[in-house]
């Protein structure tokens, strides 16, 4: 039980960082790559962001019950957010466009994550 809230904090500062790399997005390089580039970018960090803040959900559920899925649905969560998010800044930083291969890992990921989570919420609802 403790590892899940551990992995929520995890979570919770990939929040934080999800917040800062939106912000260097949106003031460091705005002159630095181009339109296309920084839309890539800000699709990183959106994801990014509403993806910690559901891994925090999945391993809060999995601290308060043990729930098998919750706790797979926040390592999916986020695996998704290093996958797809990490996949698109790279791309950006580095200018390599095929690392743009990665991020439909990490969009399965997200898709898987939110699945386990509707089978844990489905569960948690679960008389007994």
């Amino acid at each position: 039980m403790r590892a899940d809230w551990r992995l929520a904090a995890v979570a919770a500062g990939l929040g934080a960082l999800a917040v800062a790399l939106g912000a260097f997005g949106a003031h460091g390089l705005e002159s630095a790559v181009s339109p296309e580039r920084l839309e890539t970018w800000r699709t990183g960090a959106q994801y990014h962001l509403v993806h910690a803040l559901a891994a925090i959900v999945g391993f809060g559920l999995a601290a308060t019950r043990s729930a098998s899925a919750a706790r797979w649905a926040g390592r999916l969560f986020l695996a998704g957010v290093v996958l797809f998010s990490g996949s698109l800044y790279a791309l950006v930083l580095l200018d390599l466009p095929v690392l743009g291969a990665v991020a439909p890992l990490g969009g399965l990921s997200f898709m898987g994550g939110w699945a386990a989570l509707a089978v844990a919420l489905w569960r948690q609802g679960a008389p007994g």
